[in-house]
């Protein structure tokens, strides 16, 4: 009997930090069979994603001038490039994450024939803040990409919902959860002690309560809206903020933090209260630091990081927002409140400080629903359903 062929795969992704999307196509990459596919990861420019991937042997292919902002000269440089790869090495199928990589490989892969053109939305684009002209004009070009490509996977039901509505993309979508590994957790004095190295400022709240937050210093993650909801908490000034992250907003955000903390009267005891951390290699390993875990974004698909927080067992306060209520069953498995609602954050900080009964509840329940319904076993399972179809 002959050995059957195997199917080659080129998974594409515009930046090669570690996010969420990079994390999905690594978790693919390495997770997927290798006795039935080989796999290949194209990105722009050398960073942590392509280290990762070096360590696990997966190839791969830079593209250079690749960048998440427009430049039509840059893109016309870009999309020449993928052609090219495509051409050279004539891949199975191509799997596109982002929104940039995702139109220019979807028309690429039409012109070099790939027979199986995949595209994940990790959260629309156009959910961001942006003008009226430039939200539609975003909604259209994503729905160019669905009509290229031959499926588009949605990590959450919301937003296959919400592209079905537009015109001959029902049949084209599929919605796969984001799923997990287990996660060996540092417990809580050894996290502690950890990032306590990392600020020493930290070590005056050693044994307080802490609230965390975790990702990328970007608009998207409303870090604007949690700051000062933390600062209008009124309690007593032992339970500091701790962001772990690092990106272009730092800098704002800094001082963002010193204004609202200085309008406090007891400015004086919220003395380096709010604590950035920058990048922490292996973060979600820290996560038992935590008392309480935040994410008050304006703009998510399916969020790994509340599912880590969540199998760390730590009580949530999220944004009611993409495929968060898919993970978090509101005053049952955590707390949702509206994007922007800087009283809702507050209120609900409030209430998870002041209770820790009900602390241990939302904490138990979410990590036992992770555990159950968020596997990678179950996305790489229904992931390569769409590969061999």
């Amino acid at each position: 009997m002959l050995e059957q062929k195997k199917k080659k795969i080129i998974y594409f992704i515009t930046k090669s930090n570690f996010g969420g999307a990079q994390r999905y196509v690594y978790d693919l990459a390495t997770s997927i069979s290798k006795d039935k596919f080989e796999v290949m990861v194209a990105c722009g420019g050398n960073g942590a994603l392509t280290d990762i991937l070096s360590l696990a042997s997966i190839p791969s292919l830079i593209i250079p001038n690749l960048i998440r902002n427009v430049n039509i000269l840059d893109d016309i440089l870009v999309f020449s490039h993928i052609l090219g790869i495509l051409r050279r090495e004539q891949p199975d199928i191509i799997h596109l994450n982002s929104s940039k990589i995702g139109g220019l490989g979807a028309l690429a892969g039409r012109l070099a024939g790939v027979k199986n053109i995949i595209f994940t939305s990790h959260g629309w684009a156009w959910h961001e803040s942006r003008s009226q002209i430039g939200r539609f004009s975003i909604k259209f070009l994503h729905w160019i990409t669905v009509l290229l490509c031959h499926t588009t996977i949605t990590v959450a039901e919301k937003e296959r919902i919400e592209m079905s509505a537009l015109p001959w993309t029902k049949n084209k979508l599929a919605m796969v959860h984001n799923g997990i590994r287990p996660i060996d957790f540092l417990e809580k004095s050894i996290s502690r002690n950890y990032l306590i190295s990392k600020n020493p400022a930290l070590a005056i709240y050693k044994d307080s309560l802490w609230i965390g937050a975790i990702g990328e210093l970007h608009r998207n993650k409303g870090y604007e809206y949690l700051i000062p909801a933390y600062a209008n908490l009124e309690i007593s000034p032992t339970a500091p903020l701790v962001i772990v992250g690092e990106g272009e907003e730092r800098l704002p955000l800094e001082n963002l933090a010193r204004t609202v903390l200085a309008r406090k009267e007891t400015n004086k005891d919220y003395s380096e209260k709010i604590i950035f951390l920058g990048n922490i290699p292996d973060a979600s390993k820290y996560l038992k630091a935590f008392d309480i875990f935040t994410l008050t974004s304006i703009k998510e698909g399916l969020p790994y990081v509340l599912l880590e927080a969540g199998l760390a067992g730590l009580p949530i306060v999220a944004s009611e927002i993409g495929g968060i209520p898919e993970i978090i069953s509101n005053n049952v498995s955590g707390i949702l409140t509206r994007p922007r609602d800087i009283a809702g954050i507050t209120a609900s900080l409030s209430t998870l400080l002041c209770k820790a009964d009900l602390r241990e509840n939302l904490g138990g329940s979410i990590k036992a629903s992770i555990a159950e319904n968020f596997t990678l076993d179950q996305m790489i399972r229904q992931t390569s359903v769409l590969y061999n179809e």
